[in-house]
């Protein structure tokens, strides 16, 4: 039995993915059946190569776009207002990417108002797949019954990684079993008990379906031939560690070994395959500039006429980048002019240093276009951690293990971590950033870039993160 996803693919968006491709597909035959019945406009026909070119082009962004605005993540805290909300944002979006296929393609627009109708009924087809899909619980299907091994510190790390409801909704934890060697001190919330039977027999007798071990000192104190029992029963057998990143995309950085640094297997990029990431880096930051570029003067505008002619546009901050190198960084100024007159801080949440036109300017992460120049230059990709100042990477390097991990490779614009977790300061902020950081360095490739690229437009679109 294997429980592995891709990421935070799983059964249960996986469900959801494929509902509302029946609901798209549905939806744009038989909308070209009613249109072309009630109206004298030919439209393409079931069967001809035409129809099916125009469901790709019609499919294939609304898939992207929902994926965009969050509307496959099963842990979105949002009323039913506010997903109605998102998937307005997504059928613009998907509108505006299938008009520009439309207009690079050698393939003309569907007739009259066609287009339009079509993506006014998918509005109301996917308010009510979604309305049955969350009445249902559809977050809960594949959920994965639970029995941890341990009731101390590492056990604990269940509670401290998956605090809220919605970060357990892939399993039904049934408890927790105390055994020898557990620490006192530290012990997780929940059932807590001793086994009265081995191990096998319970787990059979209450349909346990994955086990993880979670004792603080495993040698001698292990049931391991119970384990064995349940292995070859088709129990999935997880360390915890394993248990965490899989579900939460974090390292659990305070409890890993060395040999998890040691025995990674990801090996370091060829010359080719590092000239492909810049081209495709490039090549997505030119598509940018192409669509952001009255944004950039939006920008300039507004710094100008809020601090004068004469106030400067950008700033620049030494930053440490791949093997520890440093470079500079380039942002639109969000901050005042002596923001840094008493020495070097943190940017805080409610920062009274940030300007009013910085403020937007940091929501919507405008601030961040003149980085373009940077991946450009190859100082950075578009994924990855982000850049820490020297000052703060020096004392972290001191004070958190494996820190200087993250310096193996690029640092991005975006990345897992500012997908996975809120903006924040300060060290206990920089630990649980670089559990996110370890896990993406882990697991990095082109479609993991991609997956993140798509999702920052969440971030980017309803402001969240600053």
């Amino acid at each position: 039995m294997s429980h592995s996803r891709f990421h935070d693919l799983n059964l249960s968006n996986a469900t959801l993915i494929f509902a509302d491709i029946l609901v798209l597909f549905s939806i744009f035959t038989l909308s070209l059946v009613g249109i072309g019945y009630f109206s004298a406009i030919s439209l393409p026909h079931y069967g001809d190569a035409t129809f099916f070119i125009h469901l790709i082009l019609y499919t294939l962004p609304l898939q992207v776009a929902l994926l965009a605005v969050g509307l496959y993540n099963e842990k979105l805290r949002e009323n039913f207002n506010g997903i109605a909300v998102r998937l307005i944002v997504a059928l613009i979006l998907a509108y505006v990417l299938a008009s520009g296929f439309y207009f690079i393609l050698p393939i003309s627009y569907l007739p009259g108002f066609s287009r339009e109708l079509i993506f006014f009924f998918t509005f109301i087809g996917l308010m009510v797949s979604r309305f049955i899909a969350i009445s249902n619980n559809y977050e809960k299907i594949g959920q994965v019954r639970v029995l941890v091994i341990g009731a101390g510190e590492r056990a604990s790390l269940i509670e401290k990684c998956m605090r809220r409801k919605a970060d357990r909704v892939h399993v039904d934890l049934y408890g927790y079993v105390k055994i020898e060697g557990d620490s006192s001190q530290h012990t997780p919330k929940g059932t807590k008990f001793e086994l009265d039977c081995p191990l096998s027999e319970y787990v059979s007798k209450h349909k346990i379906e994955e086990i993880v071990i979670a004792a603080d000192e495993r040698r001698g104190n292990l049931p391991v031939d119970s384990l064995f029992n349940c292995k070859i029963e088709g129990v999935l057998i997880t360390d915890i560690i394993d248990f965490i990143e899989r579900e939460t995309g974090q390292i659990a950085v305070t409890h890993i070994y060395p040999s998890w640094v040691i025995y990674n297997d990801k090996k370091p990029a060829s010359f080719i395959a590092k000239t492909l990431n810049w081209l495709f880096n490039s090549s997505v930051a030119v598509l940018i500039l192409l669509f952001c570029w009255p944004l950039i003067l939006f920008a300039v505008l507004f710094i100008k006429l809020e601090d004068g002619i004469s106030s400067p546009i950008l700033y620049s901050q030494q930053r440490i980048g791949l093997k520890g190198k440093p470079f500079k960084i380039y942002k639109f100024r969000s901050m005042s002019l002596d923001a840094e007159k008493d020495g070097i801080k943190w940017a805080e949440k409610s920062d009274p240093r940030i300007t009013k036109v910085g403020h937007y300017l940091r929501k919507y992460r405008i601030d961040e276009l003149p980085q373009l120049f940077n991946v450009f230059r190859g100082d950075m990709c578009f994924v990855g951690p982000r850049p820490e100042r020297p000052h703060f990477s020096e004392q972290f390097e001191e004070s958190i293990p494996y820190y200087n991990h993250r310096h193996n490779v690029k640092p991005g614009l975006t990345g897992w971590a500012q997908l996975k977790y809120p903006y924040g300061c300060g060290k206990e902020d920089a630990i649980e950033k670089l559990k996110f950081d370890l896990y993406y360095i882990k697991h990095r490739s082109f479609i993991l870039d991609l997956l993140i690229l798509v999702r920052t437009s969440e971030i980017v679109l309803f402001g969240k993160g600053r």
